[in-house]
């Protein structure tokens, strides 16, 4: 039976994402994906980005099974890592040794909208421990600014959001780089995103 799952979103924006990632990623080391979903945007990051070792996780046992199925589908077996069980807010961490010693960058895509503020707050306590000087952490997803909506879209998408979870919602760009700086990263760059998303690179100090 075919595993793998396919999200739409995914195939729309995972070329533009993956072109700022090349910009700014190092050329080699691993990178850690928190709630990789279905697994298509690992397997095209780990294509186009072949000098990284990507290791997707979820906590969703559907989702890990989607990657997997997703690996073997693109043949990726003998490259990359099978996906690992990671809820960001049940830390530490249990990250595989190879991956946390190399670690350069971790990545969320989607993710800060559709959790509470305290997954955010978990991934930025995560990121200072497990991520060295320099290294970057990347969040990809719509985001206010100063408070304000950048588009119509986004704020339906917002009220959307919060009728179904009174606690997800659209993050403030203010309030995430204020958390990133409280744990020791530095604002590297705000790149705007096809769609009203953004993507937000901090370097760790």
């Amino acid at each position: 039976m075919d595993e793998r799952l396919f999200f739409s979103a995914t195939e729309r924006n995972r070329k533009h994402i993956a072109k700022v990632l090349y910009r700014f990623l190092p050329k080699m080391g691993s990178v850690l994906e928190v709630a990789s979903g279905s697994g298509e945007h690992a397997v095209y990051f780990q294509k186009n980005l072949p000098n990284c070792l990507w290791q997707a996780s979820d906590p969703d046992i559907l989702h890990r099974r989607s990657i997997n199925a997703w690996i073997e589908f693109e043949g990726l077996n003998n490259h990359m890592p099978k996906s690992i069980y990671l809820d960001v807010e049940d830390y530490p961490w249990q990250l595989p040794l190879n991956i946390s010693t190399n670690l350069i960058a971790i990545v969320a895509i989607n993710l800060l909208h559709i959790s509470n503020w305290s997954c955010t707050i978990s991934l930025f306590n995560a990121a200072k421990q497990y991520l060295n000087k320099d290294s970057l952490l990347f969040l990809y997803g719509p985001f206010k600014k100063g408070g304000l909506h950048t588009s119509e879209s986004n704020l339906l998408f917002d009220q959307s959001l919060r009728s179904r979870n009174s606690n997800w919602g659209v993050r403030d760009l203010n309030e995430v780089s204020n958390l990133a700086v409280l744990n020791g990263f530095i604002d590297k760059a705000t790149v705007d995103m096809p769609a009203n998303n953004m993507l937000l690179i901090y370097k760790k100090r």
